[in-house]
């Protein structure tokens, strides 16, 4: 079934692909415009991915860090959401294809936004995902949770010492922020939380390994700030091991290449992979119509206001967009998504008095610093000159999260279980089930089968 929709005011029409910080910030900045704004994602909620490991790790719940799209813009009159998965943008013809259960929609629009995203990349060795689960959706978030959690309730029902070992023994992949917040909670998970709720094992027993091809830990953040992130790591009881490169990952464990060209096993059952992140297809989609390039990370080179070279009516902002290498951050999104908003407003704005649209002034970037929680009251933040580690950078990392999460509901609850988990030991969302991850691997092979049917359709579409 096959829907086309024009927004019936007739007014300049505006279609966001993505609900992410990028795409969000843009609809809101249009809210109150003279434009028909229409936001088009696979979800139904806006997440607020950099808090996804606190899911994953029991201390928050899901809709604590995803409140529901609709429900943020729905004193938006000007804007409709709409659920889908975009499968096809036409350029030339300014049309945007969605599909969602079966049914098919092409909207129309005068300008274009899209904000689809990363999503994990595993270096063109998408089997690990099977045995080591990304990060970087709510579904992901939860599987998690019932494989960290599933596997110390394993570890309590065998009786074989060697199986018991593997059970509890956690590893995480990339020691980037996700990685390093990640084991962290891991860690205080096993050696805090947890301590006396099994009658035959002891959680304390449990091995984090942090591990990172790379040299150091937090690379981003300079040698300081990570050294200092890797001695309270250390302290926590977290394993950090550098310049070890995973060549394979399957259901029993990884191996591991030394810099010295050597492989060792680790026997884990719960991995995790933060390592690396590859842009939504969509840019391919879009560099093929346009001969815009890719980085090596699948981003599209933007024009400096972040439009597509030839189509100034289209940007691409957030994880999609390579720009004077900007980082892939949520102020980055934030920050382009008001940027196109104004750029819209104010042309459409002379258009509709009959003046020339004036000229675009480059988007300039405001680097608000970078931060990463460790444990509970420590975490290490760089800011401008500023390096803050410990309690202080634990302050400035609460305040930050607590002031982007979207709703006063969200903030009060949030700080709530924050409250509950960093006073004391409890945390209020260890339920785990079975369907999370028996049904995540059922979905997880649609999604693939999903990918190479559109890889193919991609390839004859291109060859024809």
């Amino acid at each position: 079934m096959s829907i086309t929709h024009t927004p019936p005011s007739g007014r300049h029409g505006v279609v966001i692909i993505g609900s992410g910080f990028g795409g969000l910030f843009a609809a809101k900045a249009l809210r109150r415009a003279d434009i028909d704004v229409t936001v088009i994602d696979r979800t139904t909620h806006h997440l607020f991915q950099p808090l996804l490991y606190q899911v994953a790790t029991g201390i928050l719940s899901e809709g604590e860090i995803a409140p529901s799209i609709r429900m943020i813009l729905r004193k938006q009159t000007n804007t409709a959401v709409r659920l889908g998965e975009v499968t096809k943008i036409d350029l030339n013809g300014r049309t945007v294809t969605s599909t969602d259960h079966g049914r098919t929609t092409v909207t129309g629009y005068d300008s274009l936004i899209v904000s689809a995203g990363a999503q994990q990349s595993y270096f063109g060795n998408d089997h690990f995902a099977e045995h080591a689960p990304g990060m970087k959706t709510i579904d992901d978030a939860l599987e998690l949770r019932g494989r960290i959690l599933g596997a110390f309730e394993s570890a309590e029902s065998t009786t074989d010492p060697v199986e018991r070992e593997r059970l509890l023994t956690f590893v995480v992949v990339g020691a980037g922020p996700t990685g390093v917040e990640m084991a962290g909670q891991v860690a205080e998970l096993a050696h805090r939380t947890l301590v006396g709720a099994y009658r035959n094992i002891d959680t304390r027993d449990s091995r984090i390994i942090l591990l990172d091809a790379a040299p150091s830990v937090l690379a981003p953040f300079g040698s300081h700030l990570g050294e200092k992130a890797t001695r309270t790591l250390t302290k926590i009881g977290v394993d950090v091991q550098l310049g070890a490169a995973v060549t394979d990952v399957d259901r029993d464990g990884l191996t591991v290449r030394q810099p010295d060209g050597t492989e060792r096993k680790i026997n884990a059952v719960c991995k995790v992979w933060s390592a690396g992140v590859a842009a939504s297809p969509l840019a391919r989609h879009l560099a093929d119509q346009t001969g815009a390039t890719l980085d090596r990370a699948g981003r599209i080179n933007v024009n400096d206001d972040y439009s597509l070279p030839g189509h100034r009516n289209v940007f691409v902002i957030g994880d999609m967009a390579a720009r004077d290498g900007l980082p892939g951050v949520a102020q980055v999104a934030i920050q382009g998504g008001r940027y196109v908003a104004r750029q819209i407003k104010t042309e459409v704005t002379a258009t509709a008095n009959r003046k020339p649209s004036p000229i675009r002034r480059p988007f300039v970037y405001k680097d608000k610093g970078s931060m990463a929680t460790i444990s509970r009251f420590n975490a290490v933040a760089k800011m401008g000159r500023l390096r803050l580690a410990g309690f202080a950078g634990w302050i400035l990392w609460l305040a930050v999260h607590v002031a982007y999460i979207v709703g006063f509901r969200s903030r009060l609850t949030t700080v709530l279980s924050w409250t509950w988990t960093f006073l004391g030991s409890w945390r209020g969302q260890l339920t785990i089930t079975q369907q999370q991850v028996a049904a995540r691997n059922a979905i997880g092979k649609l999604h693939r089968i999903q990918r190479e049917e559109r890889t193919i359709y991609e390839a004859v579409t291109r060859a024809s």
